[in-house]
């Protein structure tokens, strides 16, 4: 046994799922980076740490223990105690599929992308049924852009029948980034149906009703996700970008606006202020 696997839905980076409108809609291009971690208050807590730390300390050569406390240290963001923690995980079990994929999810997070794709291939070759190695590694393959492989170990996880929803949003964002918009927003939607609290899929099957059409689906989407995390830069865009393609240019202006206060860096944000200025 070991512990569930611990990271969020992978956020783009900024723009890198952002319809650019101009006076229509010209596609989505989508990238995909390195997943981040969910932090959990409860499990990632200091008194949690604390505990399992007890329990590492009554059972020194119990695997599971290390795997445990270093899925915690995950969650709370500390990734050299978690990586210290799976490093001995293995080193008790080197049958231990779940303490590799888990430590995949470190070496990606520090960008090692080529030790997290080792440390997937070890996983699956110890159990190659294994869904969450495959999207683990589906995600390695796709910050390095290897949409292919990328969409096979996606697939293969759904085939598992796996209840990890980025499984779904993340083959979802290839159908999106090919212009399949269908198929895309019935893997959005699965994504949603497993996990409807988080922002991701929202916003991104927004995008693809957007790209066919369906402003107002694309606005009910992007708001659900606004709702959901008032914070997120990227879908204060799409929906300036819907009220834009709307003509509502002084509505567009001030989303644009909002998600610039959020990252004064963020380049369309900057870019749809300047093209919807003075309305």
């Amino acid at each position: 046994m070991g512990a569930k696997h611990f990271p969020a839905f992978t956020r783009p980076l900024h723009g890198a799922i952002v319809c650019v409108l101009v006076l229509s809609l010209a596609g989505c291009v989508t990238q995909s980076v390195a997943p981040t971690f969910e932090i959990e208050k409860e499990q990632g807590s200091d008194a949690n740490i604390s505990s399992l730390t007890q329990v590492v300390r009554q059972n020194p050569n119990d695997p599971i223990a290390y795997n445990v406390r270093g899925s915690a240290y995950g969650r709370a963001g500390k990734l050299d105690l978690a990586l210290a923690d799976f490093n001995k995980a293995v080193t008790l079990n080197r049958q231990y599929y779940q303490a590799y994929s888990n430590r995949a999810l470190i070496y990606s997070k520090k960008g090692r992308f080529d030790l997290a794709a080792r440390d997937y291939n070890a996983a699956l070759s110890i159990n190659g049924n294994y869904d969450e190695a495959y999207i683990g590694r589906g995600e390695v393959y796709m910050a390095a852009n290897q949409t292919e492989s990328a969409f096979r170990d996606f697939s293969r996880a759904i085939q598992l029948d796996t209840t990890n929803p980025r499984a779904y949003h993340q083959r979802g964002l290839i159908f999106q980034r090919q212009r399949q918009h269908d198929q895309a927003i019935e893997d959005f939607s699965k994504a949603i149906s497993l996990a409807d609290q988080q922002p991701e899929p929202y916003n991104a099957r927004g995008l693809s009703y957007l790209a066919l059409g369906s402003e107002q689906n694309a606005l009910d989407d992007v708001n659900t996700a606004l709702k959901i995390d008032s914070r997120y830069a990227e879908a204060w865009v799409n929906q300036a970008v819907i009220y834009e393609a709307r003509g509502d240019k002084k509505r567009a202006f001030k989303s644009y606006s909002r998600a610039a206060s959020l990252d004064r860096n963020y380049r369309p944000a900057r870019d749809g202020m300047e093209r919807t200025r003075g309305s």
